[in-house]
């Protein structure tokens, strides 16, 4: 298991909720920051703070040279080929919105298909649902198994020549699955699909490598992997990137503007107009470094154990249904406290200083394929010690007394 003295570098968990110390447990909402992170953007507002790719002051080149160092370091941390196919964005969300915005009316017709799942989040649902409405082309979805997961023969099945575009999460922010994204990009390259990787959930917590994967695009979030909101990346092959229009036109995106006609800067400045989110890019530079200071495999064999712990302690809670595959590869457990809502346990839970995300998720398609209106959802990260999960279930038991009448 991690240390405590990673724990420690969280200033934020050494404070008390409602007389109880807290018990963070809805990271797959919003990580919290480190020290390093937290002093990075502190450092450059203090010292740094000018605009990119501008002027040619000490502070404007200290800044540039901040903002696309971190551009590297994402690179490396996600093994692709080249700082080119890095876009930084607000967040996954964004990235998703620029895949099917300017790839996917280029490459769909009436009559082709895209396909995802049912238990994807929002951000990966919606823009490919107005994709197909804009477009004429047909929304697929691949079937789900009872505890969420999918199987490659079925996946053979729905991805067909008609395939255009193939969008999953490599790990689902509700149910905890891990999918087999490699053998799914393979599945649909074979069909001449292209494959959209939300990466949300997976990039905090899993070894990414998306060479390896072979994905074509990847979207990530910064601020589920400590570094601060609104900032995120959309990876990207190079040649489906260069091939694709710009969704922003402005400021820094330009090569040269004419009357009636302009031109774009190469990648991956093409993507990115306007004055960018630079002391977000400075925390996501910090908290990559902080990440591999700890070591992705270790965080992984963290969270598996933490997951395993949680399973185990949880089964020990009457009239507890949880969701999704048992022995799960991230720590993301969910789950309903017999017929009381979520809402409810969550208030409680809070009141006992344990806080963990209640309601559909922004999995609103999900929620009705478990016949249920929303789930509550603790989630762990490397902070998480078995500690909190022991608040948890003593929370739970509280919430249990409480709506004792409701559970009869």
């Amino acid at each position: 298991m991690i240390s405590s003295q990673i724990r420690e570098q969280f200033p934020i968990l050494n404070q008390k909720i409602n007389g109880h110390p807290l018990v963070y447990l809805d990271s797959a909402a919003t990580s919290q920051k480190p020290r390093q992170v937290i002093e990075a953007v502190k450092s450059y507002y203090e010292w740094d703070n000018a605009n990119v790719h501008r002027g040619v002051h000490t502070l404007g080149s200290r800044a540039t040279d901040a903002y696309e160092g971190a551009r590297e370091k994402l690179k490396n941390f996600i093994n692709a080929r080249s700082v080119k196919e890095i876009i930084f964005t607000r967040g996954t969300t964004t990235a998703l919105n620029i895949v099917a915005s300017s790839y996917g009316p280029s490459v769909l017709k009436e009559g082709d298909e895209i396909v995802i799942t049912q238990m994807e989040h929002h951000s990966n649902f919606i823009p490919w649902q107005q994709l197909a409405k804009n477009t004429g082309a047909t929304l697929k979805f691949l079937p789900l198994q009872k505890d969420g997961t999918i199987t490659l023969e079925d996946a053979e099945q729905t991805i067909t020549a008609r395939t255009k575009i193939v969008a999953i999460a490599y790990v689902s922010n509700v149910m905890g699955v891990t999918h087999p994204i490699k053998e799914l990009a393979a599945i649909a390259h074979r069909n001449g699909a292209v494959i959209v990787v939300d990466g949300a959930q997976s990039t905090p917590h899993l070894k990414v490598d998306v060479q390896d994967l072979d994905c074509d695009f990847y979207a990530l979030s910064g601020h589920k992997m400590l570094a601060p909101t609104g900032i995120g990346a959309l990876y990207g092959k190079k040649a489906l990137l260069e091939a694709m229009e710009p969704v922003e036109f402005g400021g820094e995106m330009i090569d040269d503007v004419g009357l009636y006609e302009s031109t774009w800067k190469e990648l991956p400045w093409k993507f990115e107009g306007g004055t960018p989110i630079i002391a977000g890019a400075v925390g996501l530079g910090a908290a990559i470094d902080f990440l591999q200071e700890v070591g992705m495999d270790e965080i992984h064999r963290h969270e598996m154990q933490l997951a395993a712990y949680a399973e185990q302690r949880l089964s020990e809670v009457s009239d507890l249904t949880i969701y999704g595959p048992r022995n799960r590869q991230v720590g993301v457990v969910t789950f309903n406290l017999g017929d009381v809502h979520p809402h409810d346990v969550a208030t409680v839970l809070d009141a006992e200083g344990v806080a963990v995300r209640a309601g559909h998720h922004c999995c609103q398609p999900l929620m009705r394929w478990l016949e249920v209106s929303s789930t509550a959802r603790a989630s762990f990260y490397l902070y998480n010690t078995e500690q909190d999960v022991d608040a948890l279930v003593q929370a739970l038991l509280k919430a249990k007394e409480y709506f004792s009448y409701e559970l009869g």
